[in-house]
């Protein structure tokens, strides 16, 4: 029996269109892997009910009700909106081992994923305000 597998559109851009389409603070986390400060982010006390987007082509990535306060500084959430929303990838930079997140319609960087999160998953997906766009229900 085969396991039915959802086809993604990919959002291909180039350097000027995603300038053109996104702030300076959403170019730098999203395009150039970067990092907002701590407790900084627009999103993080957010506690409405609703959908997490992708600031760059606009994929439903999270939703309010996986959400949860993790005191990291940053959204957090224990899963993604669909199995196919997110791409986990190998990050060594900065002399750490650590999960990337990425979009995985755009590969927008939205964060990290930990295996410190609550139940039923164990995982916390640290994800950037900057990276996000929310859809209030």
């Amino acid at each position: 029996m085969s396991e039915s597998v959802e086809k993604i559109d990919k959002v291909e851009k180039n350097d000027a269109e995603w300038r053109e389409h996104l702030t300076p603070e959403q170019y730098y986390v999203t395009r150039q892997k970067g990092t907002e400060p701590a407790f900084s982010g627009a999103l993080y006390k957010n506690h409405a009910d609703g959908t997490y987007r992708c600031i760059g082509c606009d994929t439903e990535l999270f939703r309010s009700d996986t959400k949860f306060e993790s005191g990291s500084g940053w959204p957090s959430f224990w899963l993604p909106a669909t199995p196919t929303a997110v791409e986990a990838l190998e990050d060594v930079s900065h002399g750490m081992r650590r999960i990337e997140v990425t979009c995985a319609r755009c590969g927008a960087h939205l964060g990290h994923v930990f295996p410190d999160g609550p139940k039923p998953t164990g995982l916390r997906y640290c994800i950037n305000s900057a990276a996000l766009k929310f859809e209030k229900q």
